[in-house]
């Protein structure tokens, strides 16, 4: 274990963060090029994108469903309607042309009139729209290949003194942490207004120190003061949060690059990348921060981990 010098290790830092986000930066793009990520892109492909008025259909008929499609769609990948499952109904666009007759106007808008003062008409067909009731079924009323998965679902083993390795990351956060039952699923939250972090109960060490990490992130740069009125999606919000925690983690050997990858290309895609890339210095600094507050708390204790 090597002591902490502040001066000394200020170029080392420096340069290894530099590293840590050009990796970061590869990486994602490598998710984006990688045959599963490919894959996945392909599967999402064949699916659609749900209306709100469709979504809440399925919430009130099935509120356990999680990802929903038509029974020939499910053919197409080789999955396959159980028998005995009832369908969820939803609407589909069923569009239809009708002939209408209307006035004619003129290049100023104003009406055209005959030789006999009469309105001029003529007959157009236009489209209207409207919907029809078709059948959806949840992933869970079918069987077959199994789907095709991005990254981890969570974080699994230890990390080498965690105890004060994860009290260090607490004592470095200006705000209370907590650890409390998350109904939703979620792994944990920074709650903006009552400006405290809480964590999920039952996690394993990783991801807790994980978790901790990109919610202490979202505190430093997305609380009310950091954010100062600032507009920023909550794409690059999540990306900012991840890139601090991928980072921080990498440099203190806590290894989280199939989740954090998987995760940072799901929110990047098409939009973010470019958001990352012009983020890059704003998490490079607060990543910087984060581990010199870390390694403070650290070296209060006698040692660092390395």
């Amino acid at each position: 274990m090597k002591k902490y010098d502040e001066k000394a290790s200020a170029e080392t830092r420096k340069k290894e963060l530099t590293e840590i986000t050009e990796k970061l930066e590869k990486g994602v793009k490598d998710v984006f090029t990688s045959d599963g990520y490919r894959k996945w892109l392909s599967f999402c492909a064949k699916l659609p994108r749900y209306s709100v008025n469709n979504q809440i259909l399925i919430m009130l008929q099935r509120p356990d469903a999680t990802l929903c499609q038509s029974f020939n769609a499910w053919k197409r990948v080789n999955r396959y309607v159980k028998k005995g499952e009832k369908a969820i109904k939803i609407l589909a666009p069923a569009p239809f042309k009708i002939k209408r007759e209307r006035d004619v106007c003129c290049e100023d808008g104003e009406p055209a009139y005959d030789l006999d003062g009469e309105p001029v008409k003529e007959t157009v067909e236009v489209t209207i729209n409207a919907f029809k009731p078709v059948a959806t079924f949840d992933v869970s009323q079918t069987e077959g290949e199994p789907l095709p998965d991005l990254g981890v679902a969570e974080l699994t083993g230890g990390v080498e003194d965690y105890a004060r390795f994860f009290e260090s990351i607490r004592a470095a956060v200006p705000v209370p942490v907590s650890f409390e039952k998350i109904e939703n699923g979620a792994k944990g939250f920074y709650h903006l207004t009552e400006n405290h972090i809480v964590l999920a109960e039952g996690m394993s060490e990783a991801q807790n120190v994980k978790t901790l990490l990109h919610e202490a992130a979202h505190q430093a740069l997305h609380s009310v003061e950091a954010i100062a009125g600032e507009k920023k999606s909550k794409e690059q919000k999540e990306v900012e949060a991840e890139s601090v925690a991928y980072v921080v983690c990498q440099h203190f050997g806590v290894e989280t690059s199939s989740y954090s990858f998987g995760y940072v290309a799901t929110w990047s895609n098409g939009r973010a990348v470019p958001e990352l890339r012009a983020s890059l210095d704003l998490i490079r600094k607060a990543a910087g921060e984060l581990i010199e507050k870390i390694e403070k708390k650290l070296n209060e204790k006698g040692e660092k981990i390395a």
